[in-house]
C-alpha cells in the first residue's frame, strides 16, 4: 500500500522519507539569501509512518548561508525530536508542524563571519542607535579578531557626532552566555586614549544590551544556547531551539 501511494506521486523513484527531506532542505534553504550544501534527512520507520505525518525526527546540517539581512553563518546542525507534520503540505513546498518541537542545535561563526556581520547596515543600524553624550555615532571598518586564549578583540573606528576624525576604539573581552538568553561581553580591557575607552565603555553596554537572542530568531522558535566556544578562529555555540512552527521566508 505505502509503495503504491508514493509510486502515485509526482516524484520518480523516491521514497516518502526522500520526499520529505528534499522537501524541509528546500524550506530551510527559502529562509537563507545564499547558501551552500544544505541536507536534511528525515528518519520515519517504518516509512508508513509519513502518510500520517509522523517523523521519528529530522537532522540537519548546512554550511555557507547568508541571511537576509547580511549575516552569515559558517555552518549549523540540528538535530529535531520526534514531530508531527502536514503531510499534504509538503507538496506545496511547505513543512507545517501539527505541534511544537524541540531540536539540539550546535551553530559556527567564523572570524570573518564575524566582522562581515558587524560591518552590515543591519547590525551597523543597531550599533548606532547609541546617543553617546548626546551625539550619534558613525562606524567604520570594524574588525572582529578570535585570540587564542579564547577572548575576542573589537576594534572599530568611530566619529562621534560631526567631529572631523574618528576615534580608534580598540577592546578585549570574553564572552559569557546568562540565563541561556544572553550573550554578554565581559572581563573587558580598553586600549587607546582615555576619551576612547570612556566610548568604548558605553559601547560594550550597549552592544551587551542588544545580544538577546530572542531579538534575532526566526518567527516562531525560540534558542536557548547552554555553552559558547572559541578555538580555531571560530566560535561555536551550543543549545536548543523550541519550534512552535517551521519559520518561512516573508514577502519583500
Amino acid at each position: 500500500m505505502t509503495s503504491f501511494v508514493f509510486g502515485s506521486l509526482p516524484f520518480s523513484n523516491q521514497g516518502g522519507d526522500q520526499i520529505v527531506s528534499k522537501a524541509v532542505s528546500a524550506a530551510i534553504a527559502a529562509l537563507f539569501k545564499r547558501t551552500g550544501k544544505l541536507e536534511a534527512k528525515v528518519r520515519a520507520e517504518p516509512v508508513a509512518k509519513l502518510l500520517q505525518g509522523s517523523i521519528d525526527g529530522f537532522d540537519f546540517i548546512g554550511n555557507g548561508m547568508l541571511m537576509y539581512n547580511g549575516l552569515r553563518i559558517e555552518a549549523m546542525e540540528l538535530y529535531v525530536q520526534a514531530v508531527s507534520i502536514d503531510f499534504s503540505a509538503i507538496f506545496t513546498g511547505q513543512v507545517k508542524l501539527r505541534q511544537p518541537t524541540q531540536a539540539s542545535l550546535r551553530v559556527i561563526l567564523t572570524e570573518e563571519d564575524l566582522t562581515t556581520s558587524f560591518n552590515t547596515p543591519f547590525v551597523v543600524e543597531k550599533l548606532q542607535g547609541l546617543q553617546y553624550q548626546d551625539q550619534s555615532l558613525h562606524f567604520q571598518n570594524t574588525q572582529m579578531i578570535l585570540n587564542d586564549d579564547k577572548s575576542l578583540r573589537l576594534k572599530t573606528a568611530i566619529r562621534v557626532g560631526e567631529a572631523s576624525e574618528p576615534l580608534d576604539v580598540d577592546m578585549t573581552a570574553f564572552l559569557n552566555v546568562e540565563d541561556r538568553s544572553k550573550i554578554q561581553f565581559i572581563n573587558v580591557t580598553y586600549q587607546g586614549s582615555e576619551e576612547a575607552q570612556e566610548l568604548g565603555k558605553a559601547l560594550i553596554d550597549h552592544v551587551n544590551n542588544l545580544m538577546d537572542l530572542d531579538k534575532f530568531a526566526l518567527e516562531g522558535t525560540q534558542i536557548k544556547i547552554d555553552r559558547a566556544r572559541i578555538k580555531d578562529q571560530q566560535i561555536v555555540f551550543y543549545g536548543v531551539a523550541q519550534i512552535n512552527q517551521f519559520p518561512q521566508k516573508k514577502p519583500k
